[in-house]
């Protein structure tokens, strides 16, 4: 897709997040999308230990897992009411496909931090791979990233986190800017 540098560096500069609410179909065939994780998988890995894992929740199991969200959010808000809970259970019907990432760590000397960050570049290589496949994606976490029972829900093992669930579609419109930080908040000289 990019035949210079230029050309990357345009695509990094101006790259956008979609809204998984704005997304609509055609998303990737399952090909096309093992290709992504492909890319995914192609982050930086101290220890060559894979901590993470990509679990696809196809279109034809949105309505079981819309109904496990529900149950999940249940357990911690038992006083929920009936829009609170459409509401949760919205959330797996938005985009044509939707990718549970989940931050797999190993046992090893390789800290634990270490392998957490591998999951997020993980996720993030996720993202760059459906902009280069033509698509959009969005990373999106909320309370159901934090929900041991929908981590089981989802097959989690012991010591796994949900590290975000990515949507991944054709954008409805086009993609607004959001406000960047200013290079002098985020950029700065060592002191020592």
């Amino acid at each position: 897709m990019f035949n210079d540098t230029a050309s990357l560096s345009t695509y990094l500069a101006t790259r956008r997040s979609g809204k998984p609410r704005d997304m609509v179909a055609p998303g990737p065939h399952r090909a096309t999308l093992a290709r992504m994780v492909e890319i995914a998988a192609r982050t930086p890995d101290h220890g060559k230990l894979a901590p993470w894992r990509f679990i696809v929740i196809g279109a034809e199991q949105r309505a079981a897992f819309s109904d496990m969200l529900g149950a999940a959010y249940r357990i911690d808000r038992p006083e929920a009411g009936r829009l609170e809970i459409e509401a949760v259970q919205q959330f797996a019907h938005q985009a044509p496909t939707l990718v549970a990432v989940l931050s797999s760590p190993r046992e090893s000397h390789i800290p634990l931090w270490e392998q957490e960050l591998s999951a997020g570049a993980a996720v993030m290589n996720l993202l760059h791979a459906a902009n280069a496949h033509g698509f959009v994606g969005g990373w999106l976490t909320g309370w159901a990233a934090f929900s041991p029972a929908v981590l089981a829900g989802l097959g989690g093992r012991a010591g796994e986190r949900i590290a975000g669930f990515v949507f991944i579609g054709t954008p409805s419109r086009a993609l607004d800017e959001r406000p960047r930080p200013s290079l002098d908040a985020i950029l700065s000289d060592w002191a020592g």
